[in-house]
């Protein structure tokens, strides 16, 4: 960035296009910014509740720590996460092949957002 460009060689409609072309990615750039500024906002909210809720040891053992709905035996039973260690439900997990290990919702994006 800051770099001027030389448009003196090309034409008007060549010059245009090319404004257009930089005026297009600015924006998508000032997009992006906002879409990760959202993301950081929504996984630092998601971290702080985490801190509160995993301080009452009978919470975090009898619900999950993404959704807050308690685990049953058969229907909706425990996982532990791979990254964070927070016991989270099927619905808030996935399973990683490669790694074999279950992967809560929250940890996903953080690692979407390192890539």
């Amino acid at each position: 960035m800051g770099r001027k460009l030389d448009l003196s060689g090309l034409t008007d409609d060549e010059t245009e296009h090319v404004l257009q072309v930089v005026q297009r990615d600015f924006n998508l750039r000032k997009k992006e910014e906002e879409r990760l500024s959202e993301m950081k906002q929504k996984l630092d909210e998601e971290g702080s509740k985490c801190s509160i809720l995993s301080k009452h040891q009978k919470f975090t053992e009898h619900c999950c720590m993404r959704c807050c709905s308690p685990f049953t035996f058969l229907v909706n039973t425990k996982r532990r996460c791979g990254d964070c260690a927070f016991n989270v439900c099927k619905s808030c997990c996935s399973y990683q092949k490669l790694e074999k290990v279950w992967i809560c919702c929250v940890c996903q994006q953080a690692r979407r957002k390192l890539f």
